[in-house]
């Protein structure tokens, strides 16, 4: 009874191989030939690996035999692991081999360290392979931030507008880590304005354009960039405004504005000091008022006390009478008016 039994056990458990191996079969067969057909051989174990690590292995086939019939030797483990970073693999492959056709110096790690740095954003390592190859040109400033010149002051106050093209080479040894082309932007901008600034007079700038540029070039603006300036042409040249004669206009306003503000405070003062002044003379003439009122109190007393007499003041009143009558002989005669 029990070797009977063994042998059902035995068989079950190869029934049971059998079958795994018809799926493996099934499932891997035609990848694992096709890979086999093609040169670039990938065992079964591997390809079970790649499944159970949740791998597509269709991709990684035929990754490595794109590689491996553009004459780059790439087993599927570093395809694997740059996957299971988050990479790009058929991107990486297609840089190795447009590298390898242009006859850069690219490898592996790097080409996988410059897809994982630019992840996230609409470049790929591809296309940083191909920028390498074929150079490419970037408007200063970026029509898509809003401008379309750049606005600079030469010396004179005349105002220059500046529109250039840079053409630019992808630099992969500082691709990681490397400045993007907004700061190649920012930079040339920079120069630009710099070069015009420093000129003596605008009509400089307009005869002698090429001298923008070779100071910009002269500065060295991609330093620290993943790119390679390889030229800095001014595509456009224009006169702005006059932004001296702007500037003394304004300034000669601002300065009309404050002697019309120091000139009103001035007469607010005289206008104060007026003001005091009348109060001043309205107190005075109260006191004439009130010394003049304390003469017949006086009088009156000195009568009481017979130090004045009845002939002294009859005196004075004919004294008084005396001086109205000569003020009024004095005072001019009006003009008639004649009627109309």
């Amino acid at each position: 009874m029990i070797p009977q039994l063994l042998v059902y056990g035995i068989f079950g458990i190869a029934l049971l191989l059998a079958l795994a191996l018809v799926v493996i079969l099934i499932n891997f067969f035609g990848t694992w030939l096709r890979a086999k057909l093609a040169g670039a051989p990938v065992s079964f174990a591997n390809l079970i690996g790649m499944r159970l690590r949740r791998v597509p292995t269709g991709l990684i086939v035929d990754n490595r035999i794109t590689a491996v019939k553009a004459g780059i030797n790439l087993d599927t483990d570093p395809l694997e692991a740059h996957f299971l970073a988050g990479g790009n693999v058929s991107h990486v492959v297609l840089a190795l081999i447009a590298a390898e056709k242009a006859e850069i110096t690219l490898d592996f790690n790097r080409a996988c360290a410059i897809d994982l740095a630019i992840k996230g954003t609409s470049k790929t390592v591809l296309e940083a392979v191909r920028t390498s190859i074929n150079p490419k040109v970037i408007d200063c400033p970026n029509p898509a931030s809003g401008k379309v010149t750049i606005d600079a002051v030469a010396r004179d106050g005349i105002g220059v507008k500046a529109r250039a093209r840079v053409t630019v080479r992808s630099n992969l040894n500082r691709f990681v880590g490397g400045a993007t082309e907004d700061t190649i932007i920012a930079r040339v901008g920079e120069g630009i304005i710099t070069s015009i600034g420093s000129s003596v007079s605008y009509k400089d700038v307009l005869e002698n354009p090429d001298r923008i540029s070779k100071t910009v070039l002269e500065k060295g603006l991609d330093t620290g960039t993943a790119f390679e300036i390889l030229s800095v042409d001014i595509a456009d040249v224009d006169i702005g405004d006059n932004i001296g004669a702007k500037l003394q206009a304004e300034q000669a306003e601002a300065d009309k504005v404050v002697a019309q503000a120091k000139a009103e405070m001035r007469r607010a003062a005289a206008v104060a000091t007026e003001q005091e002044m009348k109060a001043r003379t309205q107190e005075m003439q109260a006191k004439v008022v009130e010394a003049e009122a304390q003469v017949p109190l006086a009088m009156a007393e000195a009568f009481r006390s017979g130090n004045l007499g009845i002939m002294d003041y009859l005196r004075m009143k004919n004294l008084q009478s005396d001086t109205s009558m000569r003020e009024s002989i004095a005072a001019p005669t009006p003009t008639p008016v004649n009627p109309a």
